[in-house]
């Protein structure tokens, strides 16, 4: 029975890591997007976004899953995410990108306002554009101020992906529960915590690792 439940979750483990990973992806370069714009000096750019992430990190995501998974069916009489093989898990990764995106902004916008403006002033007199002055200026120093609270962040996106059972995914925490309800046994949903703490486990020693390498910058 423990190889059983094991394997069965080791599936539920694919699933999170697909979504965990899939999320990172789209989500770390779209938030610096978004950051971007936050920071326009273009004023209706900016109010739009600023209303945006005031909307998506005000609500929960829960509700954000539901809404873009169902929504379309309910509203448009249209089923967007039949045209997908995997269209749950397609609206789930529309969902978490959406949402860790317009955090990672928030995170991005504080470490790019966290450099010293004379340090991007010391780059214009010294002939460097734009481009230049944040590339090789402004971003590694904003790596290293970001790299605690984006770390919470990443930790915190393991745990979310347990939201993807609203929509009957069946990742780690859905398929402990299957067993609770089919044989009545309650173990394996605890289990779940083994793989969630090894996992996170070994992004905290990444990060710890990060910070290190970046630590030339104190």
């Amino acid at each position: 029975m423990f190889w059983t439940v094991t394997l069965s979750l080791l599936a539920g483990m694919g699933q999170l890591l697909k979504l965990f990973f899939l999320t990172l992806l789209f989500s770390l370069p779209l938030g610096l997007l978004i950051a971007f714009a936050l920071r326009s000096r273009c004023k209706p750019v900016s109010w739009l976004f600023n209303v945006i992430v005031w909307i998506i990190r005000g609500t929960p995501l829960m509700l954000q899953l539901v809404i873009i998974f169902y929504g379309p069916g309910k509203w448009f009489d249209f089923n967007l995410w039949g045209y997908f093989s995997d269209g749950r898990m397609a609206a789930c990764v529309i969902a978490f990108v959406i949402n860790y995106a317009c955090y990672f902004a928030v995170i991005y916008k504080g470490g790019i306002e966290s450099v010293p403006i004379g340090q991007q002033e010391a780059g214009q007199v010294l002939g460097m554009t734009k481009s230049q002055i944040f590339f090789k200026v402004t971003l590694l120093q904003m790596v290293k101020r970001i790299v605690p609270p984006m770390s919470n962040e990443v930790i915190t996106l393991v745990k979310d992906t347990s939201l993807a059972k609203t929509i009957s995914i069946m990742e780690l925490i859905m398929t402990g529960e299957s067993y609770m309800k089919s044989a009545g046994i309650v173990w394996p949903l605890f289990y779940t915590a083994v793989f969630y703490l090894a996992f996170v486990g070994v992004l905290t020693l990444l990060f710890n690792y990060a910070e290190r390498m970046l630590s030339y910058f104190r």
